[in-house]
């Protein structure tokens, strides 16, 4: 990065320079302690500005006493991925777990200097200069950027007042989307629990005028019967690329692939690939309609699913070979048929299809066998009238997250650069100095 005209105040500093500390994390040597509530994150549980919990490491409170001593993280230090996969980042959230959580050797922690640069402003400028900043990285078999190269990485820093407008204008949007995305897993999980309650627990509204018989898998209400998902398609197929892929096509028609096959909501524009309006248009199977439910069908995750409706996420769009395809009749309902194949025994039940370790797959038979409860089509329609309004708004917040994310991306270097001057806009400075809210936890150990 060069300086330009609006940048009359700010000046060149190294990372060393504006962080109390930039350090990494330590070797993998901690025992696993299940639900223990204190966290060793790797590499793969930094991404898209967040810590992952899902499926991070929990250790011993006795090693995370020990491992937290090389450095101890707080609310908004920066966590960035120095070796493997370079150049995730993620801002530690004001939050109690921050105290709880510690990082593997792949992790690398900058501490912002407070009384020099603002820690959002700080997260911001090295997501602009990620590019940069990984190509420092050393190494053939596995690239690693090393620590001195970090702290003499240069910057140009504008005077706090500015670097608060510019993290104030690009958090808003982060804060929109985080905002969204709450209420749109908020939204879910109401969808979810109204599943769980009518169609598990059979609490449906009138089930107390329904006599209970005895099936094949346990007591049902009368009326209810047990069949299998291909009695309830009328549609189920993959897709297809050309010949070679469709790494190489700039644009075109999007092919969703397994890669996006990740839960209500959600999608990676990133990973996009395409196909051509020629192949598009000559494909006889694979065209994505409103309310179609999806499944990953072959390679690591088999059993992910997905559902896309409402324009979510397009208009026009198509699947590939590795994606199912499942598509209701008369006899079930599209957002049913999600919930009842998202059940974790239901998932179970889809892995458990594949029988080759080495080519993980499942085909059209092994789904279409899969045992399915199917109400009657009165307790369907009205699970749809109170569920289709939430899902309704969750994938309208979805849309809302795809125009933030990019205008975020097209403002920010513009900022960061100081293309953009914010000197004299009357906008919030976002002034981080002072972390509130959470507190440190105790580490005594007996």
């Amino acid at each position: 990065m060069t300086s330009n005209s609006s940048q009359t105040n700010w000046k060149q500093v190294r990372l060393g320079d504006i962080c109390e500390q930039i350090t990494d994390g330590k070797h993998g040597d901690c025992q696993d302690e299940a639900d223990s509530g204190f966290y060793f994150l790797s590499a793969k549980d930094i991404l898209d500005g967040q810590m992952l919990y899902g499926n991070a490491r929990q250790i011993t409170k006795t090693d995370f006493a020990d491992t937290h001593k090389r450095t101890r993280l707080e609310p908004y230090d920066i966590l960035l991925t120095n070796s493997g996969t370079i150049g995730r980042m993620a801002l530690a959230p004001n939050e109690e777990r921050t105290f709880r959580t510690t990082f593997q050797k792949s992790v690398a922690i900058l501490k912002p200097r407070r009384s020099a640069v603002i820690p959002h402003f700080l997260y911001y400028l090295l997501l602009q200069e990620n590019k940069r900043l990984t190509d420092f990285a050393g190494g053939t078999a596995q690239k690693n950027l090393l620590l001195r190269d970090m702290r003499a990485f240069p910057v140009y820093l504008p005077p706090l007042h500015i670097q608060g407008r510019i993290a104030g204008i690009l958090s808003a949007y982060d804060d929109l989307i985080e905002d969204n995305s709450r209420r749109m897993k908020t939204l879910e999980e109401m969808a979810r629990t109204i599943y769980h309650e009518w169609f598990v627990n059979f609490l449906f509204p009138g089930h107390d005028k329904f006599k209970t018989i005895e099936s094949d898998h346990g007591s049902i209400p009368k009326g209810w019967e047990w069949g299998t998902v291909g009695d309830v398609l009328s549609t189920l197929e993959s897709g297809s690329r050309p010949k070679g892929g469709a790494a190489e096509i700039p644009n075109g028609v999007p092919s969703i692939g397994a890669e996006n096959i990740i839960g209500l909501g959600r999608y990676d524009y990133s990973k996009e690939k395409y196909v051509s309006r020629e192949f598009f248009e000559k494909m006889n199977r694979g065209h994505l309609r409103d309310g179609d439910v999806l499944l990953y069908k072959d390679g690591a995750h088999i059993g992910r699913k997905s559902m896309f409706r409402d324009a979510f996420p397009h208009e026009e769009c198509a699947i590939n070979e590795h994606v199912f395809i499942l598509r209701c009749n008369e006899r079930c309902t599209q957002s049913y048929l999600f919930f009842w194949l998202d059940q974790a025994g239901m998932t179970q039940n889809i892995r458990n299809l594949n029988a080759n370790a080495a080519q993980p797959g499942i085909n059209q038979s092994g789904v279409r066998g899969l045992p399915i409860l199917i109400p009657p089509e009165s307790v369907l329609e009205a699970f749809d009238f109170v569920v289709d309004p939430m899902l309704s708004q969750l994938f309208n917040l979805a849309k809302k997250n795809n125009v933030l994310g990019p205008t975020r991306d097209l403002l920010l270097p513009k900022l960061i650069s100081g293309e953009l001057n914010v000197e004299m806009l009357d906008i919030p400075i976002r002034d981080l100095k002072q972390t509130g809210g959470a507190s440190p936890v105790a580490l005594s150990t007996p």
